[in-house]
C-alpha cells in the first residue's frame, strides 16, 4: 500500500512557507505592536522597580506581592503542558483525527513555556537576580524547595518537547526540501545533520517513548504535581493548601490548551484555506474534549467551594466566602460554564456548531481560566493564617504594566507561530499521508 502524497497535497502543506499575504503582514504588525507596548512599560519597570506594578508591598500598605504576573505564569505553563499532552496522546493512543493539529500543539508548548519563563524573569524585578540568586541556590535547594523543583521540571520539559519536535520535523524537511526556500538552506542543513531515511523507523520508536515520558510526567510531576505543590504545600495559605490543587491545575491546563489549539488551528485554516487539511471534524472532536475538560474544571471548583464553606476552618471559610463574593470569580466560572452549555447544545443539535463560534468559546475559556488562576494567587495571599500588617489587605487591581506583559506575551506567541510557519510545516506530513493512505485503501 503506497503512502505517496500528491504534489497538490504537498503544495497545500507548504503554502504558509511559500506565500506572503496581507493577513500575515497584519498579524505580524499586531504581534510586534503588542510586544512594543509591553517593552515600553517594561522599560519603566526596570527604571523605577516593581513599585510601578503595586506589587512591592503586602497588606494594607499596597495589596499583595504576587498578582497577574504569577497568575499568567501558571496559565502559560498550563497551556504548554496541556498542549504537549494532546500531541503525545495522538501518538500513543492513535488519535489520527487530531494529527493535523499535533505539531501546532507542540509548537504551542514551546512558545507557552518560553512565555512562562519570561514572567518569572519579569517578576524578579532585576533580571540579574536569576543569575545571582536562583542559579547559585539550585544545587543546594533542589532537594527540598518546590520552587527549585519547578525550575528543574520545566527545564526538563522544555528539552523533551524541543527534542520531540526536532525528531519529527526532520522527516518532513527531507521529503519537502524541493519546496522549501533556498535562503533558509543553512537552517535546514543544521536541522538535518546526520539524517538518513534509515533513521525514520528508529525515530518513530524514540518519539513514542518521549511521548510516553511526557504523558507520565505531566500529571505526576508538572501541572498535576510540581506546579500546584508550590501552593498546595503551604498550610499557612488558606486558599492554597490542599490535595485538590493538583487535579484542579491539570483540568485548567487541559481546558486552556485545547482552547488555544482550536484558536490557532482555526487561524491557519482561515488564512491558508486549509479546509481539507484541517476539516471540521477536527474541531468537533476538539470541542468534545473542551467540553469534557470544562466539566471537570467546574466540578473541581464545586469541590473546593463546598469544602471551603461547610464546617471549614475559620480562615478557609472566610477565604471561600470572599471568593464567592468576588464578581470576577463568577465571571470566570460563567465564561467556562457558557462554553460548556454551547458545546452540549451543539452536540444535541449539530446545526448549532460552527468553527467561528468555537473560536469565540475558546477565547472565553482562556479568559476565564486566566481570571481564576490570578484570583487563586491573590486570594491565597490576602487570606493567610498570619498578618504582616495591621488592618485588612488592600484590594488588588492589575496595573497597566502587568496587563501590558500579558498582551506582550500573547504577541510573542503569535510572532513565534508566524515566523515558524515561514520555516517549517506547522502540520506534519504524516497527516496528509494518513489521508492519502485511507483514500488508497
Amino acid at each position: 500500500m503506497s503512502t505517496d502524497v500528491s504534489d497538490v497535497s504537498r503544495d497545500v502543506l507548504v503554502r504558509p512557507i511559500q506565500s506572503q499575504s496581507r493577513k500575515f503582514l497584519a498579524a505580524l504588525a499586531g504581534a510586534l505592536g503588542a510586544i512594543g507596548v509591553w517593552l515600553f512599560f517594561y522599560v519603566g519597570q526596570l527604571e523605577h522597580g516593581l513599585i510601578v506594578t503595586h506589587l512591592a508591598d503586602w497588606g494594607s500598605g499596597g495589596g499583595v506581592p504576587w498578582g497577574l504576573y504569577i497568575g499568567a505564569f501558571i496559565w502559560w505553563v498550563g497551556i504548554a503542558h496541556g498542549g504537549i499532552i494532546l500531541s503525545a496522546a495522538v501518538r500513543l493512543i492513535g488519535l489520527d483525527r487530531y494529527q493535523p493539529v499535533a505539531r501546532m500543539a507542540e509548537l504551542l508548548t514551546i512558545a507557552a513555556l518560553s512565555c512562562a519563563g519570561l514572567f518569572i524573569l519579569i517578576h524578579v524585578g532585576r533580571p540579574d537576580r536569576l543569575v545571582t540568586s536562583v542559579v547559585p541556590a539550585w544545587p543546594t535547594r533542589v532537594q527540598w524547595s518546590p520552587l527549585m523543583w519547578d525550575v528543574t521540571v520545566i527545564t526538563a520539559y522544555f528539552v523533551l518537547t524541543a527534542t520531540y519536535l526536532l525528531l519529527t520535523i526532520r522527516y518532513d524537511i527531507h521529503r519537502l526540501r524541493d519546496r522549501l526556500p533556498d535562503r533558509l538552506e543553512p537552517v535546514y542543513k543544521m536541522l538535518m545533520i546526520g539524517y538518513t531515511e534509515r533513521e525514520d523507523e528508529v525515530v518513530e520508536r524514540m518519539v513514542w517513548w518521549v511521548a510516553f515520558a511526557i504523558i507520565i510526567m505531566a500529571p505526576l510531576l508538572l501541572h498535576g504535581g510540581v506546579i500546584p505543590w508550590l501552593f498546595a504545600l503551604l498550610p499557612s495559605m488558606a486558599g492554597w493548601a490542599g490535595g485538590v490543587q493538583g487535579p484542579s491545575f491539570l483540568s485548567i491546563a487541559l481546558t486552556s490548551a485545547v482552547s488555544g489549539i482550536i484558536i490557532i488551528a482555526a487561524a491557519f485554516r482561515w488564512a491558508y484555506d486549509w479546509e481539507e487539511l484541517i476539516p471540521e471534524a477536527v474541531f468537533r472532536g476538539l470541542a468534545t474534549w473542551l467540553g469534557f475538560f470544562s466539566l471537570i474544571f467546574l466540578w473541581l471548583q464545586l469541590q473546593q467551594v463546598m469544602t471551603g464553606i461547610f464546617a471549614a476552618p475559620t480562615r478557609l471559610q472566610h477565604a471561600t466566602e470572599v471568593k464567592l463574593a468576588t464578581p470576577a470569580y463568577w465571571v470566570a466560572i460563567g465564561l467556562v460554564g457558557l462554553t460548556l452549555l454551547y458545546i452540549f447544545a451543539s452536540a444535541l443539535k449539530p446545526s448549532l456548531f460552527s468553527i467561528r463560534a468555537m473560536v469565540v468559546a475558546s477565547f472565553t475559556v482562556l479568559v476565564g481560566t486566566l481570571i481564576e488562576k490570578t484570583l487563586f494567587v491573590v486570594e491565597g495571599l490576602q487570606h493567610a493564617h498570619f498578618s504582616l500588617y495591621d488592618g485588612v489587605p488592600g484590594p488588588y487591581i492589575p496595573s497597566p504594566t502587568e496587563l501590558s506583559a500579558l498582551v506582550g506575551t500573547v504577541g510573542i506567541v503569535v510572532l513565534f507561530f508566524l515566523l515558524v510557519s515561514k520555516v517549517i510545516p506547522v502540520v506534519e506530513l504524516h497527516a496528509i499521508e494518513s489521508d492519502h493512505e485511507e483514500v488508497s485503501e
